[in-house]
Parts: structure tokens; C-alpha cells; sequence
């Protein structure tokens, strides 16, 4: 039975596993912050309920960060403070929560994990990926934003700071076999068999004594002055109100290439 936890978000149990999808192909599975408030509840949910073993979290196609941002540019300070505030509720605050949760979680990467759909994967336990799967945090030739620090920690702690940086300032897409290898997944099947290996891995570690799986996810430098709250409100707030940032917006709903020009 298909259980639907709010717009495009959906919930499948099969004995002590929960299957939770992501469904909004025409958006590439872009999260909406509705759908951040619901897996932020479900999370909760899944929490306490002493049924399920395994969570297996999944986008049905691929994953894009295109509904946030198709709002027109920001106007003035007080907007864009409402804006980052917003932000930092509904995608930090689901982040943190899903790397938070006690139970084993794997997440299952069908195609392309981008932006925060990548940081979304790394905030679980195992990740699964498609032979055709690509990951990157690919904003620095895109909006030209800012990636939340627990964002980045959650990358760096995953791959290294070298790798992690190499990525962000490149902003280029990785194949799943190079994910692989530099231990950003932890396993590559073709695309026709991802789903039944998947399932495959959470039966088996359903069958585990259902210990409180310690959570050694929480990003490190948690408590560094770049990730205090009020530092990262200034910085966030300083990209929202960046021209280049404004461009970024633009260029992306225009399908073209940003004019960024420092400001």
C-alpha cells in the first residue's frame, strides 16, 4: 500500500522496510518546501515507529533544485532575510533531520543527484546508485548561491576537503563509477537491477537486532565559527542580496549562461 505524506512524496512499507519516494519528474524531483516539511514529519514518524528497521529513500527519475528558485529576484533585504529564513527551515532543517534519523537509511540514486539532491544521498547512511547516476554541487556556474555550511560539512566528510573542494570550484557533474571510487556511493548497479538490489540490501539489515543506529553523520564543524547560526544567516543573507546571485536566477530560468560580474 502507497501511502502519499504530502505533494509528491509518497510512503511504502514492506515489512520492516519504508520506502520513501520523491515523484515530481516534470520538475526533475526538485524539492518543494511543502515536501521538505513532510519528509521533515516523516522522518519523526519513521523515528518512532519501532516497526520499521530500514528507511530507503529514493527520487523517482532525477533530482534538480529548479522550484525553489523560480521566483522572481529578490526586491530588498527584508524579502531576501524571509527568503534565507525560509531556506534554512525547510532544506537545512530537513537535511539535518534525515541525517538524524536512528535507523539505517540508504539512499537510492536513479539518476542525476545534483545540488541539494546529492546532499540529500550523502545525509544517509549507504547510497546506491545507477551505473548512469551523475553527483556535483554544480552552483558556482549555475545560481551562483550559497551552499549551507552543513551542506558542505556533509560533503567533505564524505569524500575529503580536497575532493570536496575540487568539486564545488569546478562545479562539474561526476559518473556514478567515479562516485564510486572516490567513496562518494558506496555501490554502482545497472538501472534495471538498482531497485531489486536495493530492496535486497535493506531486507538483510532489516534482519539485524534493531539497535539505535549511533548517528556519526551530524556534519563536523558543527560548532566552527562558519556554521554558528548567526554568522550563517549573514552569510546566506549576503548571497540572496547579491546582483550575481539575482543573475544566476535569471539565467537559469532563461537557459542561458549567467553574466556574473562580481557583485
Amino acid at each position: 500500500m502507497i501511502e502519499t505524506i504530502a505533494a509528491h512524496l509518497t510512503l511504502e512499507r514492506d515489512d520492516r522496510v519504508a520506502l520513501v519516494t520523491v515523484d515530481r519528474p516534470e520538475a526533475r524531483n526538485a524539492m518543494t518546501f511543502e515536501m521538505y516539511e513532510g519528509l521533515h514529519a516523516l522522518c519523526d514518524r519513521l523515528d518512532a515507529d519501532v516497526s520499521v528497521r530500514v528507511v530507503i529513500l529514493r527520487g523517482s527519475r532525477r533530482q534538480g533544485l529548479r522550484q525553489r528558485h523560480r521566483h522572481p529576484p529578490v526586491p530588498d533585504v527584508q524579502d531576501a532575510r524571509g527568503r534565507a529564513s525560509a531556506t534554512r527551515r525547510g532544506s537545512a532543517a530537513c537535511l539535518n533531520r534525515l541525517a538524524a534519523v536512528t535507523k539505517p537509511t540508504i539512499a537510492m540514486v536513479q539518476g542525476d543527484a545534483v545540488g541539494g539532491g546529492m546532499f540529500m544521498a550523502l545525509a544517509c547512511d549507504l547510497r546506491l546508485a545507477a551505473e548512469h547516476a551523475r553527483f556535483g554541487a554544480p552552483i558556482a556556474r549555475t545560481l551562483g548561491n550559497f551552499a549551507a555550511p552543513a551542506s558542505l560539512a556533509l560533503l567533505i566528510a564524505t569524500v575529503g576537503p580536497i575532493r570536496a573542494r575540487e568539486m564545488v570550484i569546478t562545479a562539474r557533474l561526476i559518473a556514478a563509477a567515479e562516485a564510486h571510487a572516490i567513496g562518494l556511493i558506496d555501490q554502482v548497479h545497472p538501472a534495471a537491477d538498482l531497485l531489486a538490489r536495493t530492496r535486497e540490501l535493506a531486507a538483510r539489515i532489516s534482519e539485524h537486532a534493531p539497535s539505535r543506529w549511533p548517528r556519526s553523520r551530524k556534519p563536523p564543524g558543527a560548532t566552527s565559527p562558519a556554521s554558528r547560526p548567526r554568522i550563517s544567516r549573514i552569510l546566506i543573507l549576503s548571497c540572496y542580496l547579491s546582483q550575481d546571485f539575482q543573475e544566476g536566477v535569471r539565467a537559469f530560468l532563461d537557459k542561458r549562461k549567467p553574466d556574473w560580474q562580481g557583485r
